[in-house]
């Protein structure tokens, strides 16, 4: 049964039968495929569409008739309106056999090429406070959930220190515990929050771009390592001195207490100095025997003890030899080069961002590793001949390519290239799989794994192995 609701019905009734590959829920009227956020198979819900097309709709729960038998209670007070962990609802092993069923569809569906029998998931460890890293946002008109609407209440205090509501990038939502990351991240971030309302200092205004304090950053690592870093609009000494001196004799195991200056109207720190004010500018991360050093703007794997995990899977497809050249292509901070330095001859880790190399070198540098070349530049433009006659021409190949794949024209360079294997770690399985359509002409999918880096979400990473057919 549908109903009108403006320009687009409201649909009674519909059971969700299936979760899709963005992580919504299924459920089909009148052999029309409907998705909807926040709900899973065997809910039976009315939805109003928002969104309609020739093949589908899309649209939200406005009403649960019936939840399905799996259903969990979620762990954290805010589920439902923060925009992460949209998956607490369900339990783990059901959030696995969707993300296995995600790539596997991806893969077949969208790839269209000969694939071997899939690996099963590899779980996380942790499922809750699995990430080294979190990002806070200040707000002086902060979302009010729908109890508080409903109470009527007078609500003097607007402020905010917490996420951004999904697809409202002006509505950030007060968080009063979390469940992604380990302490003292929670304590950390109400400490700041309750300094900062008790002395007065002004929340930022996301759209006049006014006010004093905007991000707060927390890094950790698994060796007790507490980065904090904090943004504010604009310089005000006597304010950033009195909050940092409070955080650093509150808590006396932040290592690396840093602050930045953000004038501008988004907040990346792209092109402005984060300085530090007490510890050192880093953290040190551990993985195996080895040991990063994770700066302010470094990238590194959200899920560190998963990461090591991953970088195991892709040492065991590579099969290193002692004589074998590898190039790494998407090295980041070099963190997949240094790890399989020492089962081969040379790791020759290519990267666009030229801060992140300055941090492979130095992790080498840290680990004593002396076969390890960094170079910055776009893939597209390094990877030729002359890149492969001056660094030797790969036996293996690794990529980690960012959530849009590969360029077209790194996939022709490698094809020509011709390495006897590559190892293709992604984060979306759907470019993954348009990228192995097109490596197809030369190499044949060998081994599939699916890990679970990002528990309660619908993201899901996958480690692929191809092999150079014997007619090449």
């Amino acid at each position: 049964m549908s109903k009108r609701r403006g320009k687009h019905p409201k649909l009674e009734n519909l059971t969700i039968t299936d979760i899709g590959s963005e992580g919504k829920a299924i459920a089909k009227y009148n052999d029309i495929v409907v998705f909807i956020p926040n709900a899973i198979p065997g809910d039976i819900v009315d939805v109003q569409i928002n969104r309609k097309k020739k093949n589908y709709m899309e649209g939200y729960v406005v009403q649960f008739h019936k939840f399905s038998d799996e259903r969990i209670k979620p762990a954290c007070e805010h589920f439902g309106v923060c925009g992460g962990c949209k998956w607490q609802m369900l339990p783990y092993e059901k959030q696995l056999f969707y993300k296995h069923q995600q790539v596997k569809d991806n893969l077949e569906r969208l790839g269209k090429i000969e694939l071997p029998e899939f690996l099963p998931i590899m779980p996380s460890k942790n499922t809750l406070h699995y990430r080294n890293k979190l990002e806070y946002t200040f707000s002086n008109k902060r979302w009010l959930t729908k109890d508080e609407i409903d109470s009527e209440n007078d609500i003097k205090d607007m402020n905010a220190l917490g996420f951004h509501i999904p697809k409202k990038f002006d509505k950030i939502l007060d968080i009063k515990n979390c469940y992604l990351q380990a302490s003292p991240s929670n304590d950390i971030r109400l400490a700041v929050k309750e300094f900062a309302s008790k002395n007065n200092y002004d929340f930022y205004d996301i759209r006049d771009h006014d006010g004093y304090l905007r991000n707060l950053i927390i890094r950790t690592s698994t060796t007790r390592n507490v980065m904090v870093i904090i943004s504010f609009h604009h310089s005000d000494k006597e304010k950033q001195e009195a909050l940092l001196n409070h955080l650093h004799e509150k808590f006396p195991e932040i290592t690396a207490l840093m602050y930045v200056i953000n004038p501008k109207k988004n907040e990346t720190f792209k092109g402005l100095e984060i300085k530090l004010y007490k510890g050192k500018d880093y953290i040190i991360e551990k993985m195996g025997n080895l040991q990063f050093k994770i700066s302010a703007k470094s990238f590194y794997q959200t899920n560190s003890e998963q990461a090591y995990q991953l970088y195991k899977i892709v040492e065991d497809f590579a099969e290193f030899k002692n004589n074998d050249i590898v190039y790494d292509l998407y090295t980041g901070t070099g963190t997949i080069a240094n790890f399989v330095a020492n089962k081969c001859s040379k790791v020759i880790g290519i990267e666009y961002i030229e801060d992140a190399i300055i941090n492979a070198k130095e992790n080498s540098k840290l680990n004593n590793i002396t076969n390890t070349l960094f170079f910055a530049g776009d893939i597209k433009d390094l990877l030729n001949n002359d890149f492969t006659k001056a660094n030797g021409k790969p036996d293996i190949i690794i990529t980690d390519p960012p959530r849009v794949g590969m360029h077209k024209d790194v996939i022709s360079s490698i094809l020509e290239i011709s390495p006897k294997k590559i190892v293709y770690v992604s984060c979306n399985p759907a470019t993954q799989a348009r990228d192995l359509s097109l490596l197809d002409e030369k190499y044949k999918v060998e081994k599939v794994q699916p890990v679970d880096m990002f528990p309660h979400t619908h993201h899901v990473e996958n480690v692929v192995k191809l092999v150079l057919r014997n007619d090449f």
